[in-house]
């Protein structure tokens, strides 16, 4: 009986062991199944994704959505908001920040707007601080430096004063050291906020107006204050000559970084200057008086080409 049972189970398995191989061999010869074919992605979709990818990354910054004339109060409707990736610094984030304030001066659409924007005076007005003032001074090929002056070079303005019967001994001195120059012919500078003065041009205007600044015959200067009535008086009485700086001096990049340096300027015109009498054809320096072993220092009065010493 175990030896009957023993073969039957035997049997079985046997069966069993043909049946899982003949399943085994039959699976592998089934072909796979397909992979599943990516389905293209519409351009739409594209767009959508790069979109919102890049509105991540941008900031809101208000725009003048057409021209708006100067002394006009700004409503919703002349603004709307474009998102960048690099913000002006200073410019407006949010319309109501601009709405009902009122531009001084025409700005054309696509402007952005910061608080400058709203501040008044001109091109020149907004190059300069307090203590300047924008003064034009004729040139010429050899004045201006052979028309190779830029707006932000400094030069210092040479004087030379010819011998005559008025002028007895010839000179030639610096009248006025490190006059930023603001603009030469129609070509201007940066304002103070660090903005272009004059609208973005296109290639073929730039390359007109650099032919403009090459045959210009005004360049604007900078002037500290005190320094005006000389500035004035060295353009009348002798011949002028504009020397450029070295850009490796760093003025400009003091200037724009708050560097005030228009006492130092005035001392060092005040000290260099020789004999200031000859720039109104006076007849030479007169000497300090002396009053109670003391020595008082002369005032100069001018009276228009005149210029008489007095001591207090």
């Amino acid at each position: 009986m175990n030896s009957r049972v023993t073969m039957i189970l035997a049997g079985l398995l046997l069966l069993g062991a043909v049946f899982v191989g003949y399943w085994g061999l039959v699976v592998s010869r089934q072909p796979p199944p397909p992979a599943p074919v990516a389905q293209p992605a519409t351009p739409g979709t594209v767009e959508k994704t790069v979109a919102t990818a890049e509105d991540q990354t941008r900031q809101p910054v208000v725009v003048l959505a057409h021209d708006v004339p100067p002394f006009v109060a700004l409503s919703a409707a002349d603004l709307t908001l474009e998102r960048l990736r690099t913000v002006p610094p200073g410019s407006l984030t949010s319309i109501d920040q601009a709405v009902g304030r009122t531009p001084w001066r025409a700005l054309a659409g696509g402007t952005w707007l910061s608080d400058e924007s709203f501040t008044t005076g001109g091109a020149l007005a907004r190059m300069i601080h307090p203590d300047e003032r924008a003064l034009a001074v004729a040139v010429d090929e050899v004045i201006g430096a052979a028309g190779q002056l830029s707006p932000g070079d400094y030069v210092d303005v040479l004087l030379f004063l010819r011998q005559d019967a008025t002028n007895l001994q010839q000179s030639a001195q610096i009248a006025v050291p490190a006059m930023r120059v603001l603009a030469v012919g129609d070509q201007l500078g940066l304002t103070n906020d660090g903005k272009p003065a004059s609208p973005a041009l296109s290639a073929d205007e730039r390359i007109k107006q650099d032919q403009r600044r090459l045959a210009a015959r005004t360049v604007v200067l900078a002037v500290p204050e005190q320094l005006l009535s000389r500035m004035m008086l060295a353009t009348q009485v002798g011949t002028l000559r504009l020397a450029v700086r070295s850009s490796e001096e760093q003025r400009l990049a003091r200037y724009w970084a708050g560097d005030q340096d228009s006492q130092a300027t005035i001392d060092a015109a005040n000290s260099n200057l020789f004999q200031f009498t000859q720039l109104a054809l006076g007849s030479g320096p007169a000497s300090p008086a002396t009053h109670g072993g003391g020595t008082r220092r002369a005032v100069e009065v001018i009276r228009g080409n005149q210029v008489t010493q007095q001591t207090p």
